[in-house]
């Protein structure tokens, strides 16, 4: 292990061959501090991690009109536009576009006809055949990087690495690639691409290119970059594992900005757990003594819940 100036850089070649204890020890004591690693050998190709890069820019450099034809449904899939979403008590749009897949579901699945949230089909843009296999792709591929970074805290935890698995036989995985034009220099000073916030689910996976942009916050408050490092992911975790967690992890704040003049891409996996999973820090292997701080919850309830809050602007949010 690493470390740029606050961020620990984590192998997971270990974890990825089966050995999750180095690994999760490692990982354990990141998500105690700040909150946020690197990890390296993540096991997703640089091939396919070029051909999303690729295609996605081709797709956002696309006509508006072209982009709009897959907008989100009910699901919450395809393309969002500038200033589409805000988050908890911030003052301005974020100054991005994305575009989301998910667990791809028929529309007669039963979870899609009971209006289950983030359930359904992907949208897809037409004549793009390349775009939709190399997010498919790439679905797949980082997917199967999140359960062992899982197995690996699950170690790190004391309880079985295979606990979480039990939680993800249909998870609410949400990719986007993720573009970031430059900020308008009449808005540099209170313009985000995406503002201070922490994440709602359990685990972030995040590849950005080299533009920067990302900032963590450290303990003293000030903001921290997390800059490209090439051949690496950012891992960060979201409320819902720091409740899980019954506060042992730590999500943290962290924000977007591009003032580089210059366009931003990555491509962002909230990789979370089956909409009807309950999160109970009492099957999380308590320490002696300890008292659960939280509830038990629906990991899909609370992720709409804090999803529907950050849509609401300043003056609304509570």
């Amino acid at each position: 292990m690493s470390e740029t100036a606050y961020l620990p850089i984590i192998d997971l070649s270990l974890a990825l061959q089966g050995d999750y204890a180095t690994a999760g020890a490692q990982i354990g004591h990141a998500f105690t501090t700040s909150g946020f690693c690197y990890v390296r050998n993540h096991g997703i190709p640089e091939e396919l991690i070029e051909r999303v890069r690729h295609e996605a820019f081709d797709f956002f450099h696309a006509p508006m009109e072209e982009k709009l034809a897959c907008k989100p449904k009910e699901a919450v899939r395809g393309f969002n536009a500038l200033n589409r979403t805000i988050m908890y008590g911030a003052d301005n749009p974020d100054y991005k576009e994305f575009f989301q897949i998910g667990l791809e579901l028929p529309p007669d699945d039963p979870a899609v006809l009971a209006g289950q949230p983030l359930r359904g089909p992907n949208q897809w843009p037409a004549g793009r055949p390349a775009f939709r296999t190399a997010m498919e792709d790439y679905f797949e591929a980082v997917g199967a990087c999140g359960q062992a970074l899982l197995r690996a805290v699950a170690c790190s935890l004391g309880i079985a690495p295979d606990f979480f698995m039990g939680k993800y036989d249909r998870p609410l995985q949400r990719t986007q690639a993720i573009w970031y034009p430059p900020h308008p220099a009449e808005r540099e000073h209170d313009q985000f691409g995406v503002a201070p916030h922490t994440d709602y689910g359990c685990i972030t996976l995040l590849w950005q290119d080299g533009v920067g942009g990302l900032d963590v916050q450290g303990a003293d408050g000030n903001w921290i970059p997390a800059p490209p490092i090439p051949g690496t992911l950012v891992i960060n975790i979201g409320d819902l594992l720091c409740r899980w967690s019954n506060n042992r992890y730590h999500s943290n704040m962290h924000r977007v900005t591009n003032r580089s003049g210059k366009e931003r891409l990555s491509i962002a996996t909230f990789y979370d757990p089956d909409y009807d999973a309950i999160v109970d820090p009492r099957d999380l292997n308590l320490p002696a003594g300890t008292e659960a701080f939280f509830e038990p919850v629906s990991a899909g309830d609370y992720i709409i819940g804090r999803i529907s809050e950050s849509q609401k602007p300043k003056a609304q949010a509570s």
